[in-house]
């Protein structure tokens, strides 16, 4: 048997706990096997990674947190930008119920001169957590401290909000 034979039994023989702990952070049965079969599959072909005087049932479960985690982060991102979609979608609607009504043309000139009034590191900022990413993604990215984009988001949020604050009881606004 060769010792890429034997780390595959040694990977397989904590099935039974991988599939239990996937269910921890799933709570669904499809999911948790569909986490198990991937870090499976990162474990074996990662089997050079491997440090063989560790804890491989550490090291395994290690590999199912951060594929649950990153799995999560794109589910997430993804969310965001469906609920984006579905944000445009409505105001679509709206501007449909008003496409008589001039004054919708001006709301929606007025949200782009608005964002285009931000400084442009906070309208960065503020579009990137609002299609879903986090904090820390948004400041590597920025090459700034965490600190500094939720200031930036918070200022943007806070002009926004001030400049558009006209249309808050005319169109049902939180």
């Amino acid at each position: 048997m060769n010792t890429s034979s034997l780390f595959e039994k040694k990977v397989c023989s904590h099935m039974a706990l991988l599939r239990a702990f996937a269910m921890k952070f799933t709570h669904n049965l499809d999911d948790s096997e569909d986490l198990v079969q991937e870090t499976m599959i990162k474990a074996i072909g990662n089997e050079k990674r491997y440090d063989p005087g560790t804890n491989l049932r550490a090291w395994l479960f290690t590999i199912m947190k951060n594929t649950f985690i990153n799995t999560y982060r794109s589910k997430t991102r993804q969310g965001a930008l469906i609920q984006q979609c579905e944000d445009l979608s409505d105001l679509s609607l709206a501007g449909s119920a008003f496409e008589n009504d001039a004054n919708w043309k001006f709301v929606r000139e007025d949200v782009r001169l608005a964002f285009g009034q931000l400084p442009k590191v906070s309208r960065l900022a503020f579009l990137w957590h609002f299609q879903g990413y986090k904090y820390h993604e948004i400041a590597e990215r920025l090459g700034v401290p965490i600190g500094t984009v939720k200031t930036r988001i918070h200022l943007a949020r806070k002009a926004l909000k001030q400049q558009l604050a006209v249309y808050k009881d005319e169109y049902h606004l939180r």
